[in-house]
C-alpha cells in the first residue's frame, strides 16, 4: 500500500517532479516479478493510472463539464467519494500509513516528507470523503491549497451530473 500511495507525494514536495515518480518502469503491466513489496505497489500506482485514462477516454468522459476542471482533480476527488464503501477497513489503513516505516525509494525523498505525505494521506481516508476532508486533504497540498474551495466546487457540480458518476463507477469495474 505504501507503494501505491508513494507516486503523488510530489503533491507536498516541489523538489520531487512528476516524471521522477511516475516515469520509472519500462512495462506498465501486472508482472511484478522481481519487485519489492513497494516497487509492486508502486507500479500498480502508475498501471492504474494508465488503464483509469484508456476507461475515461473509451467512455468520452473528459466531454462531460467539470470533468477537467483543475487538472483532473475534481473527477479523481469524486471517484474516492464513489468507491469508499467498497472497502470496509479504512481504519487498518490509516492506521499503517500513520506508522511509516523508513521506506528507500531511490529518490532523495526524506523520510520526514514521507512519513507527512503518508499521515495526510491517512487523515483522508479516515472517513469518507466530503467537502470539509477533501478541503482540508488539497490544503495540505502546494500547489492546490490556494484553490481547494473552488476544486470542492467543482466536485459537488460534476457530482450531479449523472453520466460521469457512472463512468467514474465503470473505472473501478473495469480498471483491473
Amino acid at each position: 500500500m505504501m507503494g501505491c500511495v508513494f507516486p503523488d507525494i510530489r503533491r507536498i514536495d516541489d523538489t520531487i517532479k512528476r516524471r521522477e515518480t511516475h516515469l520509472c518502469f519500462k512495462n506498465l503491466d501486472l508482472n511484478f516479478d522481481g519487485l519489492s513489496g513497494f516497487e509492486a505497489g508502486w507500479k500498480f500506482h502508475l498501471y492504474c493510472d494508465m488503464r483509469r485514462e484508456e476507461i475515461l477516454n473509451r467512455y468520452d468522459f473528459y466531454s462531460i463539464r467539470y470533468s477537467t476542471d483543475f487538472w483532473h482533480h475534481a473527477s479523481k476527488l469524486l471517484e474516492d467519494q464513489i468507491i469508499y464503501d467498497k472497502y470496509n477497513n479504512w481504519e487498518k489503513v490509516a492506521l499503517y500509513f500513520n506508522n511509516a516505516p523508513d521506506i528507500r525509494t531511490g529518490l532523495a525523498v526524506p523520510y520526514e516528507t514521507l512519513a507527512l505525505w503518508y499521515a495526510i494521506v491517512a487523515k483522508y481516508i479516515s472517513e469518507k470523503p466530503n467537502n470539509k476532508s477533501i478541503s482540508i486533504f488539497l490544503s495540505k497540498q502546494l500547489k492546490l491549497c490556494g484553490i481547494a474551495n473552488e476544486i470542492v466546487d467543482s466536485v459537488n457540480k460534476l457530482e450531479k451530473n449523472k453520466k460521469a458518476v457512472e463512468i467514474l463507477k465503470k473505472v473501478n469495474e473495469e480498471i483491473v
